[in-house]
């Protein structure tokens, strides 16, 4: 706007030249009583107030460029900060958020830092508010152990938007959101597909602590065996701890000692038992996390959580101003559920066409696994 100035200025002057120029040749221009000085003087009076105006423009268009630039810092990256326990590569419950954030990365504009390895809960705790100190858009605590510090830790940033799972509690708090999963789906078709392909009759589970979606999964795979074969003995051992890889691998060695050609599990330590059921070459169930690369040629499937579906929704939320609140939870229905075979494991068509056929009937509710969520 400044720059039109001089220009405004240079039409102001010839205007005024012309004016004289019309009052010398013509009088009768002049017979309302206003002389051509006084219209000069009209003329500058304009310019005067034209640039005035122009600067007023131009103060304006100041102002709107700094609301723009708040704008567009709004629309920007949003921020996603992770609390997790474990490493962000376990091919397990942290993994799956990670790659669920990566794939919302392909299509949003977002920034995301990770802590991962909080063991400890005041560590979570620790990083959980730092984040939120910090200004993160969202804090996403990925354990249900960090329930309690984040339930302290919320209501301090009434600002910042949280997100905890696996659990269904947002403590009443406007800022919180949950996220849980129907675990027990997936674990019920990989059950039916374990007892399609036992030739022993043994089945062997090796959970972390019974809770949450663990204990889900657990109970569900045992529901889909024992559904396809009730003569089935299923072994099931829960180690008392999320993050013991050696204490996994020695429940699974027991499993085998009792006879499992099949095995199992839930959780990061699953690595140890996984190791053990390679070594044997008995054939490995998964969830969370696409485990194939675990054992390549007994992984069989891998029930794997699809964290997308329910981000999309808790993004689009706080996006509209909602911070919390609310509680989501994958399915096979929304496709936050997904069965993944490993191509390198010879599965028999019929087991693959039950397993499907499985998935079908869960998703349209035509089957119910009788696990309580």
């Amino acid at each position: 706007m400044r720059q039109r100035k001089p220009l405004l200025l240079i039409l102001a002057l010839l205007a005024a030249l012309a004016l004289i120029a019309a009052g010398c040749g013509d009088d009768d221009d002049s017979d309302d009583g206003t002389s051509a000085e006084d219209t000069s003087a009209e003329e500058s009076t304009d310019t005067t107030a034209a640039e005035s105006g122009d600067d007023d423009a131009a103060a304006e268009a100041e102002e709107e460029t700094s609301d723009d630039e708040v704008v567009v810092d709004a629309d920007g990256p949003i921020q996603i900060a992770v609390v997790a326990p474990s490493a962000q590569n376990d091919l397990a419950f942290t993994q799956s958020m990670v790659d669920a954030l990566t794939v919302i990365g392909e299509s949003r504009d977002i920034e995301l830092d990770i802590t991962d390895g909080t063991v400890i809960v005041e560590d979570a705790a620790s990083a959980i508010r730092g984040y939120a100190d910090d200004g993160f858009d969202l804090v996403i605590a990925h354990g249900s152990q960090y329930g309690a510090p984040l339930s302290e830790i919320a209501p301090d940033f009434p600002d910042i938007a949280f997100a905890w799972g696996t659990s269904a509690d947002t403590f009443g708090l406007d800022n919180v959101f949950a996220y849980t999963v129907q675990s027990d789906q997936g674990g019920y078709v990989l059950g039916t597909m374990a007892a399609s392909l036992t030739e022993s009759g043994v089945l062997g589970v090796v959970g972390p602590v019974e809770v949450g979606d663990a204990k889900l999964y657990v109970d569900g795979f045992e529901a889909g065996a024992l559904a396809t074969d009730p003569g089935l003995e299923v072994n099931i051992n829960y180690i008392e701890s999320f993050n013991d890889v050696a204490l996994a691998a020695e429940a699974a060695e027991a499993h085998l000692t009792a006879g499992a050609d099949v095995m199992t599990g839930t959780a990061q330590m699953v690595v140890g038992a996984t190791g053990v059921a390679r070594e044997a070459d008995v054939a490995w169930f998964g969830t969370q996390s696409n485990q194939t690369s675990l054992g390549e040629s007994n992984v069989v499937a891998s029930q794997v959580y699809h964290w997308e579906v329910v981000l999309e929704q808790i993004l689009d939320s706080i996006a509209s101003g909602t911070l919390g609140g609310e509680t989501y939870t994958l399915t096979f229905a929304n496709d936050g559920l997904v069965i993944e075979y490993n191509d390198g494991y010879e599965l028999p068509a019929d087991v693959r066409t039950l397993a499907d056929e499985t998935v079908e009937a869960i998703s349209s509710g035509s089957l119910e696994t009788g696990v309580a969520g």
